[in-house]
């Protein structure tokens, strides 16, 4: 900072000073005797020069606050077209994440429902093989029952066949022979006391 305040409160009064100095030499010039049969008049030089010097010294540092002010208002232009582009920089990140972040779940979500269709389609095939194989099996079973059935049927037909025989014709004399030997071994003689 420096004697006259910050910059734009120096500005405003130098530019102040300025128009003062301009209003014047005009006043000056306006105020001089005209020349009979012209446009000219005459003027004090010394006043006129005097403060047309005044009017220099107060142009170049007006000239230099200005282009000060105007490089200040360039600066922050520019910083300001670099935040704003920063930030919109930013805004598409961030959008383009959402958006990726989106269409990861999508993408996820359409993954695993292609998966727990998967695993349904592979569990119903696998119930259906088991099924298979289980029916087969029992098919099998089945099939070797049925024969073993009627295997059981058909002996005990025959012995049933065999005892009807039997009935009829009588017992064996073999079989007679061997049962009263059997018994007779195991009864006590009839002389016995």
């Amino acid at each position: 900072m420096e004697a006259w305040g910050p910059p734009r409160r120096r500005t405003i009064a130098a530019v102040a000073d300025l128009a003062a100095k301009l209003e014047e030499i005009i006043e000056t010039v306006e105020s001089a005797r005209a020349m009979p049969l012209s446009s000219s008049c005459v003027v004090n030089r010394t006043e006129l020069l005097d403060a047309l010097a005044e009017l220099r010294e107060l142009l170049p540092q007006e000239i230099r606050d200005a282009r000060q002010l105007i490089g200040e208002r360039e600066d922050v232009l520019a910083g300001g077209r670099l935040e704003a582009e920063r930030i919109l920089a930013d805004a598409r990140a961030e959008r383009g994440r959402l958006v990726s972040a989106d269409s990861v779940a999508m993408e996820a979500q359409a993954q695993a429902a292609t998966l727990v269709a998967d695993a349904h389609r592979t569990a119903a095939d696998l119930r259906r093989e088991a099924d298979d194989y289980v029916d087969g099996k029992l098919a099998t079973f089945e099939i070797v029952l049925h024969k073993t059935l009627g295997s059981v049927e058909r002996g005990r037909d025959k012995l049933r066949g065999r005892s009807d025989l039997d009935d009829l014709a009588g017992p064996e004399p073999d079989v007679v022979t061997r049962a009263t030997s059997a018994r007779a071994e195991h009864e006590p003689p009839a002389d016995a006391p």
